[in-house]
């Protein structure tokens, strides 16, 4: 297995270029091209602000106004989180002909798709930013240095989960379905359209089990919050969740690898 984690840093080149190959192969044939890119989030963000400033007016509290701006700085990693493993559980079925390749690494395709998502997330945040300097909204800039240490954070536990959906899709077919309706669960489990503290004490030892949630948390403490920074205990479990999702990943996708050629 350390010898195959290994083979991810030799191969960094293939990444790279499958990386792009993905992010150019989304928009080919499109007038748009790459604006896509920026175009998706910022229509997003715009539906967000009239819905909650113009039909829903004042349902809020007031400190999470722009209530948007708090939605979004949620609903952004989500994207990145959700489209990674939903399009990662079809990339070694979709790239048949290459994991059939003696040397292919096919481990290589499900990092791809991870990757491809974390450029449209980079490519949201000046979306972001812009919005946050329209409206004004108090940051407390120093702390937007945590923000690549908790990007790190998710991108080790989406890639995990992404090696072992796309591992496990090649052999039951039904994952593909069965974990798009997890997706829509984990969407309302997770305090993206909702505050963790409005949500009723009872119900709160519960959604802090689910670990997008400390991501979430993290994200609105340093994009959206104007106090400082804190690192809570639950960032720090998940950090180390994450390494553990992605090595224990990487092994059942290492130990389903000699089957995969013969079932996609």
């Amino acid at each position: 297995m350390l010898n195959n984690l290994s083979l991810l840093v030799r191969h960094r080149a293939l990444i790279a270029s499958l990386t792009g190959r993905e992010l150019k192969a989304r928009y080919r044939g499109s007038v748009l091209g790459f604006v896509w890119s920026f175009v998706n989030p910022l229509l997003l963000l715009l539906i967000y602000t009239f819905v909650f400033t113009v039909v829903m007016p004042g349902t809020r509290p007031t400190e999470l106004e722009p209530y948007a701006m708090f939605m979004f700085c949620g609903i952004l990693p989500w994207s990145w989180f959700s489209s990674s493993l939903l399009e990662a559980s079809n990339s070694l079925v979709a790239g048949g002909n290459l994991i059939r390749k003696v040397l292919f690494p096919a481990e290589v395709l499900p990092i791809t798709i991870v990757l491809a998502n974390l450029v449209h997330f980079c490519l949201g945040l000046p979306i972001l930013a812009a919005f946050e300097v329209y409206y004004r909204t108090p940051l407390h800039l120093p702390d937007l240095l945590w923000l690549p240490a908790i990007m790190l954070v998710q991108l080790l536990f989406t890639t995990g989960l992404a090696l072992f959906f796309s591992a496990l899709t090649v052999l039951f077919r039904d994952v593909r379905d069965l974990l798009s309706n997890l997706m829509t669960l984990w969407f309302f489990a997770t305090p993206i359209i909702y505050p963790l503290s409005l949500a009723p004490e009872r119900v709160q030892p519960l959604l802090k089990l689910n670990p997008f949630t400390h991501l979430a948390v993290a994200y609105q403490d340093v994009l959206f919050t104007p106090a400082p920074f804190v690192v809570r205990p639950g960032l720090l479990v998940l950090a180390a969740l994450s390494i553990a999702t992605f090595l224990a990943g990487h092994f059942v996708f290492d130990r389903l690898r000699d089957a995969l050629p013969e079932e996609v």
